[in-house]
């Protein structure tokens, strides 16, 4: 199967394979007792398997120093194509002494197990102050993206990389749908126009609303929510799974909507973060992005809509996607209809929409966050996983 020539092309121009060979495998796992060995923690190995599967596309493995840098201070990649979040394997400086460009270095997960290669191109050590202010908006150690940089190492391991094999899954194997195969089932459904959509938490009516919205003007909405490593206080992805799971039996159309998790960790970097979520689903064949209030914010670090303007700081092809800007949106009740303020008459007293914060607060007290918020069955859900997480 082939993509459709209507689908838009990966970032960079071609989607990135880096997944190893049977052959390539063979090798790799005979010369794995004489390979140094680097582990890796749970961000750096779904940042490998984006690379692989060409999530990242066009990153071929952890960026090089030229490369960090102008990704850190400018956005976008040494030569100029659009870049936003540095995508690193940091060390500490005592495992980067005795390595040598030109080594092929094991990677381990945190059990031990062999799951890739790097092929050290260089290291170099880097200012962790400045990137975080640059990518994060703040120096604040209490940002929890910011929080990662000053605690992994001092020295970056650069250079392509490959993954040893792809496994399923082991939470969602069904929704384990890779670049290569997005691509072609929308292609296989005729869907010229697809809208994606990133979340990080359990959907709500305003969620569902925009989404919604957007489907009415493309061909397809691809639901893709982020089950790699996030905040300890976020909904876990099992949950949050289940969730759209009974949307999707209940509440969407099943022919106009793919439900695929994305393997990537969160960064929690706001503006950022959007134009690298879009970059991401612009691989998968999106072409179209959903942006909404506060996307991927954390605290107060980000204006409510500053992920929304940093798309004009690009020219209008540079990005190959396209966001679709929308308004916090809630539960009018003079109208009795999800709106937003470009739509409805109602005063703020009239308006119901409640933080993830709030109604993890009412969950905690056996509450059920209202109708209007929440479709009663995903309420039950989240109410039931409270209380499975409170008894153990």
């Amino acid at each position: 199967m082939t993509t459709s020539p209507d689908i838009a092309a990966a970032h960079g121009g071609a989607l990135v394979h880096r997944i190893a060979s049977p052959e390539q495998r063979q090798a790799f796992l005979e010369a794995a007792d004489t390979m140094p060995r680097v582990t890796l923690d749970e961000r750096a190995v779904s940042d490998l398997v984006m690379i692989a599967i060409g999530g990242f596309s066009p990153l071929e493995g952890f960026l090089g120093q030229a490369d960090y840098d102008t990704v850190v201070t400018d956005m976008r990649l040494a030569n100029g194509v659009p870049w936003a979040i540095p995508v690193t394997l940091s060390v500490d400086s005592a495992i980067a002494a005795p390595l040598q460009a030109g080594m092929p270095i094991r990677l381990d997960d945190s059990a031990g197990r062999f799951v890739g290669v790097l092929e050290l191109t260089e290291k170099y050590t880097y200012d962790k102050r400045k990137e975080a202010i640059n990518v994060y908006r703040t120096d604040e150690e209490k940002h929890p993206g910011v929080k990662v940089v000053y605690d992994q190492g001092d020295t970056n391991l650069a250079g392509p990389v490959w993954l040893l094999e792809r496994d399923p899954h082991p939470l969602f194997p069904k929704y384990q749908i890779d670049p290569a195969v997005s691509r072609v089932m929308f292609a296989e459904r005729g869907w010229k126009t697809v809208v994606g959509f990133q979340t990080r938490n359990p959907i709500h009516r305003a969620h569902e609303y925009i989404q919604k919205c957007a489907l009415e003007i493309v061909d397809g909405l691809f639901l893709h929510p982020l089950v790699g490593a996030t905040k300890q206080d976020d909904i876990p992805a099992d949950v949050r799974m289940r969730c759209y799971e009974i949307m999707m039996e209940h509440y969407f159309p099943q022919n106009r909507v793919i439900l695929a998790i994305n393997p990537s960790a969160m960064r929690y970097a706001g503006p950022r973060e959007a134009i690298f979520h879009a970059l991401v689903r612009k691989n998968y064949g999106c072409t179209h992005f959903i942006v909404g209030r506060d996307h991927a914010g954390v605290g107060d670090y980000y204006g409510t809509y500053d992920a929304q303007h940093i798309f004009e700081e690009f020219g209008p092809d540079e990005l190959g996607i396209t966001p679709l800007k929308f308004e916090h949106a809630f539960y009018c009740t003079r109208t009795s209809t999800m709106a937003t303020t470009k739509t409805s008459p109602s005063s703020p007293e009239e308006r119901v929409h409640l933080s993830g914060t709030k109604v993890r607060e009412m969950l905690r007290r056996g509450e059920l966050p209202p109708p209007e918020f929440s479709r009663p069955e995903v309420a039950a859900e989240l109410a039931r996983a409270m209380r499975v997480a409170q008894e153990v």
